[in-house]
């Protein structure tokens, strides 16, 4: 009969096994490993490498960071940046315009004239609606691209197209390809975060930000702006302290031998990078989200105090404090779920555009006017824009709401050796499609990837017997015209 002791009831033969073959293993294997105990010989050793490690770019970039400020659900561009003065007194008229939209093709429709004043601003008397008060004092700094167009009128894959650059599910995002191709400059943080509108994700969900057929350690990080940025990360409190790092080392140590001579060895580096990348982030994400050491001025600048701007401006703060600790791209959400709680303006376009413009403003300029007082701004890319924009014509009998518009719609880019203050491309005289210099979002990625020190037709990913690139297999050139 096996003796019993006095420890919780458990046989000796418990004891030596929970000891032996649990955690107590992992840190005597660690400390084993740091000895040498387990080396083979040097020849039959890989060195493990780092996916996220840093990682030069194909020529001088002009821009580190990305901050994509993504306006969920097809803002109307011809009531916000795209001016058309053609439109006044037209409200109600019948016109003859082939739109296509969620209500499918259609040849005419009732125009609805632009429900806001359009107002000069700047230096380059760049004309921008009184939705946006705020941003409009920065005009002198954004490049305004008038015709952007898209592939798709519905919002999931014209999503899908304005992040990864296909409107099919399973490509990589835009963020995926940059920490793929230039790696992060703090490997204690994901080179790739995403930060979500309260009101819940976009309609495709996480094939927005998803790595694709790249491993998954270049796959967006979400962080959010309330509690713990990133869910599940801290270990259980009950694990005795130290155990956490020795199990990572024992794991870092233990796949990486003979590395080379196993299939894998880009899976296995990533779940490797990403065990550390776990643990290197329970301290520093969320120091990288405590606004506390935030001067009072700064918060009051963002709306932090302010109910309507409180979280878009806690999330512009967070991508400020992202970008000055190495972050490749952040991208940001305006707008969640379906309905009004985004920009799809199918109703009352008003109250829609009102509430989502006032919510987001402030904190957009406060953006602009914090990266250039701290000197990055000439370093940092802001690119603001949605899926599409919206049609001149109403889309129901009743109401002021406007279908999508993926033919022309208006997008606009910030800092990061973009000329300010110049408005590129235009739409017709009602806004409902491109008219001069017609650009695809290809065109919008390649200038991106540009900027950031990488030729868009030389970043590629060996899949399915193709080298993949974010902007396709043809040539794509970025858009020069704005580029200083």
């Amino acid at each position: 009969m096996t003796k019993q002791n006095n420890f919780c009831g458990r046989t000796r033969r418990e004891f030596l096994w929970q000891t032996g073959a649990g955690f107590g293993a992992t840190a005597l294997a660690s400390m084993l490993s740091a000895d040498r105990f387990f080396e083979s010989t040097a020849a039959t050793e890989a060195t493990f490498v780092n996916p996220l490690a840093a990682k030069p770019p194909h020529f001088a970039p002009k821009a580190k960071s990305v901050i994509f400020l993504f306006m969920y659900g097809g803002p109307s561009h011809i009531d916000t940046f795209d001016y058309k003065p053609s439109m006044i007194g037209m409200d109600g008229k019948t016109v003859e315009v082939k739109t296509f939209g969620r209500g499918g093709h259609k040849s005419g429709g009732r125009i609805v004239e632009p429900r806001w004043k359009f107002q000069q601003h700047g230096q380059c008397g760049k004309y921008v609606s009184t939705l946006f008060p705020h941003l409009a004092k920065h005009v002198d700094d954004i490049a305004f691209l008038h015709s952007m167009t898209a592939d798709s009128p519905i919002h999931g894959s014209a999503m899908l197209m304005m992040n990864s650059g296909k409107i099919l599910s399973g490509n990589p995002a835009m963020g995926s390809w940059l920490t793929y191709g230039l790696g992060t400059e703090n490997e204690n943080l994901p080179g790739f975060v995403v930060m979500l509108d309260p009101s819940g994700g976009p309609i495709s969900g996480a094939k927005n930000w998803s790595s694709g057929y790249m491993p998954a350690t270049y796959q967006g990080n979400v962080f959010r702006s309330e509690g713990a940025p990133i869910l599940d990360l801290a270990p259980p409190s009950d694990l005795p302290s130290g155990v956490q790092r020795q199990l990572i080392d024992s794991i870092q140590q233990a796949n990486t031998r003979h590395l080379e001579d196993r299939p894998g060895n880009d899976d296995l580096s990533s779940r490797i990078a990403s065990y550390e990348l776990a643990y290197k982030m329970q301290s520093t994400a969320p120091e990288a989200v405590d606004l506390e050491s935030e001067d009072a001025r700064t918060l009051q600048s963002y709306g932090v105090h302010d109910p309507l701007t409180r979280d878009f401006g806690k999330r512009c703060l967070i991508a400020r404090r992202l970008v000055e600790r190495g972050v490749r791209f952040i991208q940001l959400y305006s707008g969640g779920s379906h309905n009004d709680a985004n920009w799809d303006a199918h109703g009352d376009l008003e109250a829609n555009h009102n509430r989502h413009a006032g919510e987001t403003d402030q904190p957009i300029a406060a953006l602009l006017a914090d990266l250039k007082n701290r000197g990055m701004l000439d370093e940092t890319l802001v690119v603001w824009g949605g899926e599409f924009g919206r049609q001149p014509t109403a889309e129901y009998a009743q109401g002021t709401g406007r279908d999508h518009n993926a033919f022309g719609f208006t997008m606009w880019m910030a800092g990061g050796g973009i000329k300010g203050g110049i408005s590129h491309g235009t739409t017709d005289e009602l806004g409902s499609k491109a008219a001069e210099n017609p650009l695809e979002v290809k065109n919008l990625h390649a200038t991106i990837l540009h900027q950031m020190g990488l030729d868009p037709n030389r970043l590629s990913y060996f899949y399915g017997g193709l080298n993949q690139k974010l902007v396709g297999v043809e040539a794509v050139e970025p858009i020069h015209e704005i580029i200083a």
